[in-house]
């Protein structure tokens, strides 16, 4: 059997071949065509190598990735898993074969231009690297130096005061609904990763089938198979991060010898520690040199034999301090890839848990069910059983009692007895094995949700993903409640709140009324000499600065901070009326107006605030701020799902942008108004559904390629509307289009496009200089093959009407062509269907934060239509006449209309 390569009509890759390694090499090579700049940042990522390309910005974490020894660890990982497990080793090596077929056949993206990377070789052991890499600041480790400086400063009793998820964790929604509570007598299973949302996203969905097996899921780019979130057609997975801890932080004593560095042992004695250099190319700078050093422990992640660089100091005569990391994967070479190929090859519940046993890192909360009513709530992973000083804080190396003892055995959780199971890295079944742990405000909700309802659908899932009750706000509200005393409008601003229905909704003042209090309280709390100790970190390296930081610390534990009985002898009454009253002398509109998706690109630049947001940290929508600092949201769901195990067909998902990684594929961010909206997509299975896919071949070694200036014709957007089939926009061919665009603009009905009476010679000149133009774009619209619009889209400042309003930054000026309805007329509901693809590509496509229109005043059917979705009417204004050669533009009187961002993807 061949390798088929399918494509559903958001661009996901459905892969087809005659064996599970045929099959490896096909994804690895799709997702190199798709995802190629992100498979190499994550490459040079796991190396310690992308200050190379990405400069300076990038230097701290290869300086930790080299210290950390994780391309070392990856390589020794692959070494003991073709020892182990031959058979999964080679199917890795496929899956990488695959990657750099997919590398070397040429993949347009823009940012290899840009930076002047050229994409390398894959090596065997790389996908452990990039597992590894992703995974290696999951347990949060470096917490525990924020617990040293607490502790020294404020007591012990401030572990426990500050011990919650923060904006260095990733977490996750997950709940199991048993057969009994669902509308089919089937288990579902649903769920939302939460992680930094990126450009391109962290997961990426997929359909693997060949003999073996068939499995849709959710997959990490650069890893083979389903790992995290899968649906075999018989049983279903999901995880949760456990917050576990199982990474410890050691003090080191080391001195130089003329043989290089020795580290002090428990016993008392010197031990020699492994020692090297290496060399860190970054753009644009000189190389930096790292010393790489590795003791008995593990390797040094901070300070070296001269010390911690501004950290902790030692007594006079003492050996000064360095840090080691010990990590499961450095100890036992295992990364746990041994999973992956079984749980592939799962049938029901028992084959998962049986695969999950091999479950190295992260440490994670499964989830599974099958559809004979198996369920499983378990949590897998390594952590290593050792004293209770180790999971708090740094423990001194030279000391015994510190050191690993074998590994605990992984607890399990049970469902309730109306069977259902949620976890939301609160405190569960891994209570015995983490500190820090999410609130249970959203496990709560969840199941507070899932309790309003007798029976449940996989259809009703994402009234629970969608879900802005925020639970944690009835500490603030609460000192709210008492205060007295105050001025008029504080007054106002604390009745209101005291009334507010606590959703974080994106249209919501007293959301955003909310939010600006609870900023106040957070950074007048920093502010507090109390904490004046904390304020600056200690000079640790720069990786570690999310954890340390003092005003994300006190944002993300206020709720424990408000409701201690004493904090320090803070005066919390007088500081949360100082912070309303400070909030209500300032103008707040809507929550979305400032608490803005913000995607994370790894090429650098400041990003630019997206759509609005609804949810915050702690809602079930869990979209992160850091309050006090920004509104602006980097974190959030990374992808949702809901997995149906009476029928997989009727599962769905969706992923922030879309499938593909590269900028101006159509498939780039068409998922993008669905996530917006809680929408999701659904899941396809059957391959006759679908249209092959032509495998491209390797681009031929002298391929000249277009000539300079030729325009490609792709799709650069495509979204799937049901009802209506596909819409696809693609820049206008001047020539080959003319004939089209020349039948639409003679006809009566487009007399206000002014060009009736136009040759198609003349149109096409019109059209051809337009093409010419940086400013100016015009695009054919198709639905499924048949051409049925054209738009136009146009810098306002660099048009005639920026003669006529205040131009905004992010305005983007269109004009938009309807073709004539066929013989039946033309379908109920498909112009505003239309309106809502093509604002979706020009504001979030495009990035743009307002669409302006200026359709001729007598024609009132298009500004009628553009009201219906809900643009706003400007002024009426007169666009000069323009000459373009050979052709006259006339006077235009027009009516101006806005449709801002946020008010078409509330």
């Amino acid at each position: 059997m061949t390798t088929e390569i399918y494509r559903d009509a958001w661009g996901i890759p459905h892969l087809r071949a005659g064996t599970a390694d045929g099959l490896a090499r096909a994804q690895g090579r799709v997702t190199a065509l798709d995802r190629a700049w992100q498979l190499e940042v994550e490459r040079h990522r796991a190396q310690g190598t992308s200050a190379a390309f990405l400069g300076t910005a990038a230097l701290p974490w290869d300086l930790f990735a080299r210290r950390v020894r994780l391309d070392d660890t990856a390589r020794r990982c692959f070494a003991a898993l073709e020892e182990r497990d031959p058979e999964t080793a080679r199917w890795v090596r496929s899956y990488v074969d695959g990657v750099n077929e997919g590398l070397e056949a040429g993949v347009p993206a823009p940012e290899f231009a840009k930076s002047g990377l050229i994409p390398g070789r894959w090596e065997p052991w790389t996908p452990l690297g990039v597992w590894l890499a992703t995974h290696i600041l999951f347990a949060g480790f470096p917490a525990k130096l924020w617990r040293e400086e607490a502790i020294r400063h404020l007591g012990a009793d401030a572990v426990g005061l500050f011990a919650t998820d923060g904006p260095g964790t990733s977490g996750s929604n997950g709940w199991l609904v048993s057969g009994e509570r669902t509308t089919t007598g089937r288990a579902l299973l649903a769920g939302d990763p939460h992680r930094f949302i990126e450009d391109p996203g962290v997961y990426q969905q997929v359909h693997l089938s060949c003999p073996e097996f068939d499995v849709v899921g959710l997959t990490v780019p650069g890893v083979p198979g389903i790992a995290h979130f899968g649906h075999t057609g018989t049983v279903a997975w999901a995880i949760t991060n456990a917050m576990a801890d199982y990474q410890d932080l050691y003090r080191e004593r080391l001195r130089r010898t003329g043989a290089g560095v020795e580290a002090l042992g428990p016993d008392g004695g010197w031990r020699r520690a492994a020692r090297h250099t290496e060399t860190i190319e970054v753009a644009g700078e000189e190389p930096v040199e790292v010393e790489v050093i590795e003791t008995e422990r593990g390797p040094v992640v901070i300070g070296g034999p001269e010390g911690l660089d501004g950290g902790i100091s030692e007594p006079a005569g003492v050996p000064p301090l360095a840090v080691s990391l010990r990590y499961p994967p450095r100890v036992t070479d295992d990364l746990g890839f041994t999973v992956l190929l079984p749980l592939l090859r799962a049938r029901q519940v028992a084959d998962v848990d049986r695969a999950f046993d091999d479950w190295a890192e992260p440490v994670n909360v499964v989830q599974a069910a099958d559809t004979e009513g198996g369920l499983l709530h378990r949590v897998a992973g390594k952590v290593p059983s050792r004293a209770e000083a180790n999971r708090t804080r740094l423990v001194p190396a030279w000391e015994p009692g510190h050191e690993w003892q074998g590994w605990h055995e992984p607890p399990r959780g049970r469902l309730t007895d109306d069977g259902v199971a949620v976890m939301a890295n609160q405190r569960g079944p891994a209570t015995p094995l983490g500190v820090e742990f999410a609130p249970s405000h959203r496990a709560d909700r969840i199941a507070e949700l899932l309790a309003g309802r007798e029976k449940w659908s996989a259809a009703d899932m994402p009234a629970i993903h969608m879900d802005t009750h925020l639970g944690s706000a009835a500490p603030l509200l609460d000192h709210l409640a008492a205060l007295t005393d105050l001025t008029p409008e504080a007054s106002a601003l604390r009745d209101r709140l005291l009334t507010w229905d606590r959703r974080m909704d994106a249209d919501s003042t007293d959301a955003a009324a909310y939010a600006a209090v609870r900023g106040a309280v957070v950074r007048r709390l920093v502010a507090h000499p109390a904490f004046a100790a904390l304020a600056e970190p200690p000079a640790y390296p720069e990786v570690f600065l999310p954890w340390l930081g003092l005003l994300p610390r006190v944002a993300f534990a206020l709720e424990h901070l408000l409701s201690a009985r004493e904090l320090y002898g803070i005066d919390r009454p007088e500081t949360v009326r100082a912070a309303v009253e400070e909030a209500a002398a300032q103008p707040t509109g809507m929550w979305g107006d400032t608490h803005r998706l913000t995607p994370w690109r790894a090429s650098g630049g400041t990003p630019t605030p997206g759509p609005g947001l609804s949810g915050d940290h702690d809602c079930v929508l869990c979209t992160s701020a850091v309050p006090g600092f920004t509104d602006l949201s980097a974190r959030g769901p990374a992808a949702r799902f809901v997995w149906d195990l009476a029928r997989r067909e009727d599962s769905l998902w969706v992923v922030p942008l879309g499938a593909s990684g590269v900028a101006g594929s159509p498939h780039h961010r068409d998922q993008l108004p669905l996530w917006l909206k809680g929408d999701l997509v659904p899941v396809i299975t059957d391959f006759s559904r679908l249209e092959p896919e032509p495998e491209p071949g390797p681009a031929p070694e002298s391929s000249p390629g277009p000539e300079p200036g030729t325009p490609v014709r792709e799709p650069v957007h495509a979204q799937h509307v049901d009802g209506f089939g596909t819409v696809h926009v693609r820049p206008l061919d001047p020539v080959a289009d003319a004939a089209t665009i020349h039948r639409w603009v003679s006809g009566q009905r487009a007399a206000f496009w002014g060009m009736n009476g136009l040759t198609q010679v003349q149109v096409t000149e019109i059209y051809a200089h337009m093409d010419t133009l940086d400013t100016h774009h015009a695009h054919l619209v198709l639905r499924d093959a048949e051409p049925v619009g054209l738009l136009q889209t146009y810098d306002p400042a660099a048009d005639r009407v920026g003669d006529c309003y205040d131009v905004r930054p992010g305005d983007i000026g269109i004009h938009l062509l309807l073709a004539p309805a066929g013989p039946d007329g033309e379908q109920p509901g498909w112009s505003a269907a239309l309106m809502g693809v093509l604002t979706s590509y020009v504001l979030l496509g495009l990035d743009r934060h307002r669409v302006v229109v200026d359709p001729d005043v007598r024609n009132e059917k298009a500004i009628a239509r553009f009201l219906r979705q809900g643009f706003v009417a400007g002024p009426r204004v007169v666009l000069p006449e323009v000459d373009i050669p050979d052709v006259f533009i006339p006077e235009k009187h027009a009516q101006l209309a806005f449709l801002p961002r946020e008010v078409a993807f509330p």
